[in-house]
């Protein structure tokens, strides 16, 4: 019997050691999203068809689309082009792929990106077209650093980037662009637009599907994808990718939304997942409509006021005076915390000045009391002495006419 059940142990020890799909190989990692211990091959399964679901059940093409890929040889955009290269044969997709790079011009970080990106075109043999600041611009990121220092810089990076993408796509005839954004990086988006009360940024960051409105659409095939898993994918393909962070990044604001993040998902794993599905279900005020979009005056690019971003921004470079706005839209913030500041600090002074009148008015009410009181008890006294006076003066008499009697 005892060996029996040593059998029996044993047995189901080996079965939980094996994938929980297949139940044939051994499990190679968990799943973030899911918890599920599955093999290499199993892992390889899921993560493709998942992608190729999203794709399909969002309609993201159709055959014949020229199709753009975001490619900045990082981990996301060189998986993505290795997938949509694979389910484009496999699916048939009918889509003509194109490698697209935007160089912002930052020395160690862009310029070794970019020869990885050289290398996944002869890899995919996919068309590579590279753009860079400096051309379209007459800017490079470093550039810009030096003229306005490491605070605002992510922002002209990602108009430009943004911008550039476009005209990118628009040189290679391409009618949609794909990027690499995934699950943990569109939970971030939702997080940093909650904390800086960005409505219309907000009502947008989780749709799968940006600029629809225009001629070229904008989709992310990776929106239910861990960051995780697609690292786990680029590990065990053993794809060439580059791993260096910006040179420029850890300044940041999104870093501080990551960091948060990362704390939440080590309290509960699925919180990515859930943000998003929560974003795709918050509903808005009719009067938080998005902006309309137009054409820019000046360049032609999409935007909802008269004059794009990028050429605001660019103006400000020119003239000298980006440093100066910066400093001004700084200054603007810290003013309005200062005034809800002093506003918090006058209420806190009015709750002070009326709690100090309601006392001193309770004071004086005590007070009040406290003489009335006193007068009570003193014509009390007075009362009781007169009483007195009164009764001795009656055993006075009494004593007095007794005396004359006897006499």
């Amino acid at each position: 019997m005892e060996n029996t059940n040593n059998g029996s142990n044993t047995t189901t020890k080996k079965k939980s050691k094996l994938c929980e799909i297949c139940n044939v190989s051994r499990p190679v990692l968990k799943r973030p999203k899911t918890g599920e211990m599955i093999c290499k091959e199993c892992f390889y399964t899921v993560f493709e068809d998942e992608i190729h679901h999203t794709i399909i059940s969002n309609n993201l093409f159709k055959r014949g689309d020229r199709v753009a890929i975001g490619a900045s040889g990082g981990k996301d955009s060189t998986v993505l082009a290795e997938i949509m290269t694979l389910l484009n044969k496999k699916y048939d997709y009918g889509l003509d792929l194109f490698l697209l790079s935007i160089d912002e011009g930052i020395t160690g970080y862009r310029d070794d990106s970019l020869e990885t990106v050289k290398r996944n075109q002869e890899q995919y043999q996919i068309p590579l077209k590279i753009l860079s600041y400096k051309e379209l611009y007459n800017w490079t990121m470093d550039d810009i650093v030096k003229e306005i220092g490491l605070k605002g810089n992510c922002t002209f990076c990602g108009v430009f980037r943004r911008q550039a993408l476009d005209r990118g796509a628009v040189m290679l005839k391409a009618n949609k662009i794909v990027t690499g954004h995934n699950a943990d990086d569109i939970a971030e988006t939702v997080l940093m637009n909650l904390l800086r009360g960005d409505i219309p940024r907000l009502q947008r960051c989780v749709n799968i599907i940006t600029g629809s409105e225009g001629a070229l659409p904008r989709s992310k095939p990776f929106k239910y994808t861990y960051q995780k898993e697609i690292v786990m994918y680029a590990y065990f393909k053993k794809l060439d990718y580059f791993s260096t962070e910006c040179i420029y990044a850890p300044n940041a604001y999104r870093g501080h939304a990551r960091d948060f993040l990362k704390d939440l998902e080590a309290v509960r794993p699925s919180i990515i997942i859930d943000i998003i599905h929560s974003a795709e279900n918050f509903h808005f005020r009719e009067e938080n409509k998005m902006p309309v979009q137009r054409n820019c005056i000046q360049c032609g690019y999409i935007c909802s006021n008269d004059i794009c971003m990028a050429c605001d921004l660019l103006k400000n470079l020119n003239s000298g005076l980006a440093k100066v706005k910066l400093s001004i839209n700084l200054k603007r913030g810290k003013d309005n915390n200062n005034n809800n500041n002093n506003n918090n600090n006058n209420n806190n002074n009015n709750n002070n000045n009326d709690n100090n009148n309601n006392n001193n008015n309770n004071n004086n009410n005590n007070n009040n009391n406290n003489n009335n009181n006193n007068n009570n008890n003193n014509n009390n006294n007075n009362n009781n002495n007169n009483n007195t006076l009164k009764l001795e003066s009656t055993s006075t008499t009494t004593t007095t006419t007794t005396t004359t009697v006897s006499n």
